[in-house]
């Protein structure tokens, strides 16, 4: 434990901070501050990752580990089994996966890539890992077949030819079927490439292959030839087989399917167009669109199931994909809400040549994965227990709350659970695999997630798993549009398409007081009910923000009236002062102010019936001024303790009363400045600092991140063809984004952040405004003259500068409700290099300060028991006799340790120079505070409280794009996120003892099982041959009867773990336990084995000297000439 003496800190001051304010000497107990975090309390990795996957590409279902994979096309596998179970692996060579397999009960999962490369993963330990790879040179893939229960995995290719690999050594074997003696030798053509493999269910020794052209070929493996040819004119995408093995049938590219009897290869027996249109003349009917995809699953006790996708007519109504289930004489179309990438049917039985007996289907879609039951009426579906809905619509916002309050989570989920839909399925999910995990770190975790449709999801983070909690839609504050005013609004609108995204929140967990802004200007606060209820009028209030003085005809510092030209507006006293009374509140219309091409939206005037959970308070609308509109809102805080919301932009910043609905404080940044103040700032531009009118579009906020906080309304207004104002931005000085606010997201395609910074962007535009960047509520110190703390709101801007108000309130109850609270400037506290991104106290021991906040209490209780509502006295910040605080601050360049009431620096670290910062939080780790930080360049550092020591310094990401920019999040207990696509969450710690109980803590996704016993043959099956015929393949495709394959054909990798991967299971009890229980599966198997071995050459012993000594017996008494 490392100790620093406050006293002689500025021995140890480096040369760069030499010139801070010394120190001010405190009491005995404040001399020594104790460090307990060390640099081996951190370590970083990724732990879960969360959502749907990201262009997903294939699927795979294991029948009876009843695991499901998809692969994407970025490389990417996730695994899922039961709630809770999830597990997301990568490529290294980020191609598509084309194709998963995978080997049945085996613990093991093949992949094909886009490049040409088959991949053997081991599923048997927690995090996945390849065994085997094999890398084709010559012949790109196109199809892979791996039948139950076999070592040998077909794979086609885009010549025609099928290769076969021994998936156990992941070699090729020299048994190859080249197109050329598969199809007709008087063909002409080549049939195209391979589209589908597949064996005969009733007799291993035949395969059929269907190609591209619509050749399907029954290929015999043992004679090496093809037994029958069947010829379609139409193109084949998918073939399913009958269980019985008579009979298959085929989609193809016209919408029709085609089945064909095994020994008829003329014509097939049946053609159909399920959707098609059928002429009365007898006409061939009119061609579909292609049907993609058919599986044929037959049950015992009725008609067989067709399942397929595509196949709709050209000329139908409905423009989404379908699919279609056809069961008897019933068929029917089920309209999906997104394109369908593959789908799989869940059968009872996993051996193909036995009654299937379907029961759900899993449908894979661009945006979603849905699961159909067809064991119950109507083909309802199952209750997704993945939180797979990140992306319902466009996250726009993101917030991470670690160790929360125990009883929040409960809160939320006994309200959230009214908002279930009904009609699901009653069965229980049927992707049920894996084990959970047995890890006991865990505490109350929420992600709080903002999307582009006004919506806020509350999510259930806890024990590295994510299950969503309660959703808000703030959009219902508002009415809607009348229809058609998208076409009639110019296109000079700020928000077009999405008028209520959320741009921010601030959220008090303890209080659950929420804060949010929206894309539109507006902010709307919310109080959490158990109860239901009926807001008579949605109080609103409307407030004028300004930048400068000589941008208006009048100064309007209180602003908390609506601008309208025959109002007039008195003068206030040139320090900022509070309002005596509060305004009206008041819903407007389109005739209150001219802004006829404004994005103003308008609150709901009728009753409004508000369910339990969060229930609106205020709404807070930025108005137009001089007929342009209000700049976004960047940065935004609440304080429960105080009763009070701030908000900054570009133009400055306002203190709103949310109890009394008044507006206490509206000021451009500048005029927060005292006179005498060291750091305040001219504008050095001679032209005027309002921006013309063309420009509107684009604030000139003074720092890259505060620009990047309108980058979703921007995209937009330039009818998403460019990012240029992105990239334009990115190369800014200071780069600057709040602490309680994100930036929103968009699906966009992301730009990439650069690593160098130009100096040639300190252009007299950007001096010429300076924007709020972040807000911080306190019990402290705002001035140096100060004895004990007092209520506070510390400021910080783009340019780096701390500014302080100080706050008064009145006693609480009714005095409360009916006096005015004061609002003061005290001027500059501290100046730091680059935007200033969060603020922090600490007391004199070093311990963290929390804000102040009011306990959670039912807003909507009896009036005698609201009367009890006060602002209860927070623990104080000191202990008695001690006056000390240090305010931790954090720039885009700069971290420093200030003490109050003294004003003087203790500690300065220049985070980085050649990069910048872009989000930065005071975190509580298990073993003491730090500063967490996350840089342009894809950095991620710790600093030690208060002496700033580095503590990690680990290069997580080599490029950082914009989206991981706008949606990092820090939180306590060394835990942080961010979304890593539009639909995906990656949660990564930096604590060494979370890495350490990671393993722990991730679910199993292999579980010893036993495989179901085959179907039985029947007595006379058995006697006259009618059952499944086996075969040795090893026989066949082995090196003595095959010979070698040619090795410039494909070259083999091994993977990092070898063969003993596969022994390999995950560590831990259950671990142990499951390597215990397949080592003696896997034991008990080898004997039984060679009891079987040992016994069949006992029989062959016993047969040969039988024969030998009949043969003696024969020749005993014959002379040679009788031989």
């Amino acid at each position: 434990m490392k100790k620093f003496n406050i006293r002689k800190v500025l021995d140890g001051l480096t040369a760069s901070s030499s010139g801070t304010a010394s120190p001010q000497p405190g009491t005995n107990q404040n001399d020594v501050i104790q460090e307990t975090l060390q640099s081996e309390h951190f370590q970083l990795c990724k732990t879960v990752r969360h959502g749907f996957p990201y262009q997903p590409s294939s699927m795979a279902f294991d029948p009876v580990q009843k695991i499901l994979a998809i692969g994407t096309q970025s490389g990417a596998v996730r695994l899922f089994g039961r709630a809770g179970v999830e597990c997301y692996c990568q490529h290294d060579s980020g191609a598509a996966v084309i194709q998963l397999q995978f080997l049945v009960n085996e613990g093991a999962l093949v992949s094909a890539l886009a490049d040409d490369s088959v991949h053997l993963w081991n599923l048997r330990q927690k995090q996945p890992a390849i065994l085997h790879t094999l890398k084709f040179n010559r012949e790109r893939i196109t199809f892979c077949h791996l039948p139950f229960q076999s070592k040998w995995l077909y794979i086609g290719t885009e010549k025609g030819n099928i290769h076969i690999v021994n998936v156990e050594s992941f070699t090729l074997s020299g048994y190859v079927i080249m197109w050329n003696k598969a199809i007709e030798l008087s063909s002409k053509s080549h049939p195209g490439p391979v589209v589908h493999i597949s064996d005969n269910p009733m007799d291993e020794g035949k395969i059929l292959i269907g190609f591209e052209c619509g050749t399907v070929v029954l290929w015999d493996l043992k004679c090496k030839k093809a037994d029958y040819r069947y010829n379609h004119d139409e193109a084949i995408h998918s073939v399913a087989w009958h269980h019985e093995g008579k009979q298959f049938t085929c989609s193809h590219s016209d919408g029709t399917l085609t089945t064909w009897n095994v020994r008829v290869p003329a014509k097939p027996t049946i053609t159909i167009t399920p959707h098609g249109k059928q002429p009365k003349d007898g006409k061939k009917p009119e061609p579909c669109k292609p049907i993609l995809k058919v599986e044929y699953k037959t049950t015992r006790a009725g008609d067989a199931f067709v399942v397929m996708s595509g196949g709709l007519s050209y000329d139908t109504g409905c423009r989404r994909s379908c699919l279609t289930v056809m069961h008897g004489k019933s068929t029917a179309v089920l309209e999906m809400d997104y394109p369908i990438v593959d789908f799989l049917t869940l059968c009872e039985t996993p051996y193909p040549n036995d009654f299937q007996e379907p029961y759900a289907v899993v449908v894979l879609l661009e945006k979603d994965l849905v699961v159909i039951d067809l064991e119950q009426i109507g083909y309802p579906i199952f209750e997704n227990p993945y939180p797979l809905s990140i992306h319902e619509s466009p996250v726009t916002c993101v917030e991470y709350f670690a160790d929360c309050p125990p009883e929040l989570i409960p809160a939320l989920y006994s309200v959230g659970s009214r908002q279930k839909r009904q009609g699901y399925s009653k069965k229980e999910w049927p992707i049920s695999g894996g084990n959970w995990g047995q890890g006991t770190l865990s505490y109350p975790e929420i992600i709080v997630t903002g999307h582009a449709d006004g919506s806020i999801k509350f999510w259930d983070a806890s024990a590295i798993m994510l299950q969503v909690l309660y959703k808000l839609k703030t959009a219902k504050v508002f009415e809607k549009a009348p229809k058609g005013s998208k076409e009639e609004k110019p296109s000079t609108e700020i928000v077009d398409e999405d008028p209520f995204a959320i741009q921010t929140l601030s959220w008090c967990p303890a209080s659950r007081m929420l804060c949010v802004a929206g894309v539109s200007a507006h902010v709307i606060i919310y109080r959490f009910s158990k109860q239901e209820m009926t807001t008579e009028v949605v109080q609103l209030l409307e407030v004028r923000m300004q930048g400068e003085l000589n941008d208006v005809d009048s100064p309007d510092p209180a602003g908390d009236h609506p601008p309208t030209p025959s109002t007039p507006v008195p003068p206030s006293s040139s320090s900022p002062t509070q309002e005596g009374e509060p305004p009206e509140a008041q819903p407007f219309t389109s005739d209150d102010r001219p802004r006829d091409n404004g994005p103003g939206l308008k609150v709901w005037s009728a009753p409004l019936k508000q369910s339990p959970g969060y229930q609106v308070e205020l709404v807070i609308q930025l108005v137009w001024v001089s007929g342009e509109p209000p700049q976004q809102i960047t940065s935004l805080a609440v304080s429960s303790s105080d009763g009070l919301v701030v908000f900054g932009n570009s133009s400055g910043l306002a203190v709103v009363d949310y109890l009394q609905k008044s507006l206490l404080l509206n000021m451009s940044t500048s005029e927060l400045y005292s006179p005498s103040d060291p750091y305040q700032r001219q504008p050095r531009s001679p032209r005027k600092t309002r921006q013309p009118s063309g420009d509107k579009d684009i604030p000139p906020v003074t720092s890259c991140m505060s620009r990047l906080s309108i980058f979703y309304t921007s995209m937009k207004k330039t009818y998403h063809s460019s990012n240029s104002p992105l990239s334009d931005n990115s190369d800014g000085n200071n780069i600057s984004e709040e602490k309680s606010s994100k930036s929103p997201t968009s699906d966009a395609k992301d730009s990439s952040f650069s690593r160098s910074r130009s100096s040639s962007v300190t252009s007299i535009e950007r001096e010429s405004r300076e924007a709020i960047s972040s807000f911080h509520f306190s019990e402290s110190f705002p001035r140096k003259t100060d004895s004990s703390p007092s209520p506070s709101l510390w400021l910080g801007t783009t340019q780096g500068t701390v500014l302080v108000l100080s706050l008064s309130l009145p006693p609480t109850g009714d005095q409360r409700l009916q006096q005015p609270v004061g609002v003061s400037s005290c001027g500059t506290l501290v100046r730091l290099k680059g935007g200033i991104l969060t603020m922090a106290f600490l007391d004199s021991l070093g311990a963290v300060l929390p804000p102040s906040y009011e306990p959670w209490s039912e807003p909507n209780a009896p009036d005698e028991e609201k009367t009890r509502r006060r602002r209860p006295a927070s623990p104080p910040p000191t202990q008695e006799g001690q006056d000390s605080q240090y305010a931790v601050v954090c720039s885009e360049k700069q971290a420093k340790v200030v003490g109050l009431p003294s004003q003087s620096c203790f500690f300065k670290h220049n985070i980085t120079e050649s990069s910048f910062v872009l989000r930065a939080d005071v975190v509580q780790m298990a073993a003491g505070l730090c500063l967490a930080c996350f840089c342009a360049n894809g950095h991620i550092m710790t600093l030690s409280l208060p002496s700033l020591r580095p503590l990690l310094d680990v290069n997580y990401l080599p490029l950082t794009d914009m989206r991981i920019a706008r949606t990092f999040c820090f939180s306590n207990l060394g835990q942080a996120m961010y979304l890593t696509s539009p639909t995906e969450i990656q949660r990564i710690t930096y604590s060494q003892e979370t890495c350490d109980n990671l393993q722990e803590m991730m679910g199993e996704l292999f579980t010893p099982l036993e495989t179901p016993e085959a179907p039985n043959r029947g007595f006379f099956k058995g006697l006259f041959g009618g059952g499944a015929q086996s075969l040795d393949r090893e026989d066949l495709f082995g090196e003595t009867a095959a010979g070698k394959a040619s090795r410039s054909l494909a070259q083999h990798i091994p993977g990092p773990q070898g063969m003993e991967g596969m022994k390999g299971a995950a560590s831990g009890v259950v671990g142990d336990l499951a390597r215990a229980r397949i080592a003696l599966d896997e034991r008990g198997q080898k004997l039984g084995e060679l009891e079987d071995r040992t016994a069949a050459m006992m029989a062959s012993a016993d047969s040969f000297s039988k024969h030998a000594h009949d043969m003696m017996l024969k020749y005993k008494d014959k002379k040679w000439y009788q031989l």
